[in-house]
């Protein structure tokens, strides 16, 4: 190793960790949303979990993955609706990537097999009653993604916990 590798590596080491999650908005044809209801934490979420970039794993591979991990569904994610820069106490941010799951038929509702060491249950949750479920910051990621997918929504959003960032501001 030269010295110029051991400053690079010195510079790496010293960086600020951040960590990257990616999940999947599913709805129904009643524009209800899947939430799961996970065992480790409060409130509800959406399928998803973090990407194991130490395995060269993309967000976008992650949701997949992760997908079908908690609810048995390996689906091919959509587009890419918000990415949020997402701070917490007690632990370094989180670069969440929330991609369009699509609008499931009722038979993949049917398929759904939840990972019992992670969840406890799932619920298709209508949009007007998210906030009961979910926390904050996270009801303001899915409120945002799913405002993207309306008619002119304006393509992917982003967002700093949960928030949109304005241009120039």
């Amino acid at each position: 190793m030269t010295t110029t590798d051991a400053g690079y590596a010195t510079y790496i080491a010293g960086l600020p960790r951040v960590l990257a999650a990616a999940a999947c908005l599913f709805r129904d044809a009643q524009g209800r949303v899947l939430l799961v209801e996970p065992n480790y934490r409060e409130g509800w979420a959406l399928p998803g979990g973090t990407v194991e970039s130490e395995t060269g794993e993309g967000p976008r591979q992650a949701a997949r993955r992760e997908t079908a991990e908690e609810i048995g569904l390996d689906l091919a994610p959509g587009r890419l609706l918000a990415v949020d820069w997402a701070r917490g106490e007690g632990r370094p941010p989180i670069v969440a990537y929330l991609y369009d799951g699509g609008v499931l038929a009722p038979e993949q509702f049917a398929a759904i097999r939840l990972q019992e060491e992670e969840l406890l249950s799932w619920e298709l949750v209508a949009p007007a009653d998210l906030g009961g479920r979910l926390l904050s910051p996270l009801e303001r990621r899915v409120r945002a993604a799913l405002d993207a997918l309306e008619p002119g929504g304006g393509g992917t959003v982003e967002l700093e916990d949960g928030r949109r960032v304005v241009q120039g501001g």
